[in-house]
C-alpha cells in the first residue's frame, strides 16, 4: 500500500502564490514519474506538470513559466510552486506518484486532492 497526502491549497488573490507538497509514504521501494493534475468544476481532469526520475520536466502549456514542479527523492515527495496565479488556476489539484513497490510491482497512485481557489 502506498498513500499520497497532499497539503497547502487554499485561497489566493490573483496574481498571487501558492506552495503544494505532496508526501508519498508506504512499501516504497522507488518512485518513478511524479505529477500533479487539476480537476475544474464541470471539466476533465488535466495534467499540470509532470517530473521524471531523472529530474526532467513538463509542464501544460497553459502554467508554463508561472508553474513550478520540483521533487526531493529522499523525502518521497513532489511541490508544486504556483506563482502568477489566474482565477482559471481555480480547481482541485491531485498530486500522482508511479510507485515501484518493495515487493516489486509498479502502480500509479493518487493523492486525495486539495482545494485551490484563485478569486478577489
Amino acid at each position: 500500500q502506498v498513500q499520497l497526502v497532499e497539503s497547502g491549497g487554499g485561497l489566493v488573490q490573483p496574481g498571487g502564490s501558492l506552495m503544494l507538497s505532496c508526501a508519498a509514504s508506504g512499501n516504497i521501494f522507488r518512485i518513478n514519474d511524479m505529477a500533479w493534475h487539476r480537476q475544474a468544476p464541470g471539466k476533465q481532469r488535466e495534467l499540470v506538470a509532470v517530473i521524471f526520475s531523472g529530474g526532467s520536466t513538463n509542464y501544460a502549456d497553459s502554467v508554463e513559466g508561472r508553474f513550478t514542479i520540483s521533487r526531493d527523492n529522499a523525502k518521497n515527495t513532489v511541490y508544486l510552486q504556483m506563482n502568477s496565479l489566474k482565477p482559471e488556476d481555480t480547481a482541485v489539484y491531485y498530486c500522482y506518484a508511479r510507485v515501484v513497490t518493495t515487493a516489486g510491482t509498479t502502480y500509479g497512485s493518487w493523492g486525495q486532492g486539495t482545494q485551490v481557489t484563485v478569486s478577489s
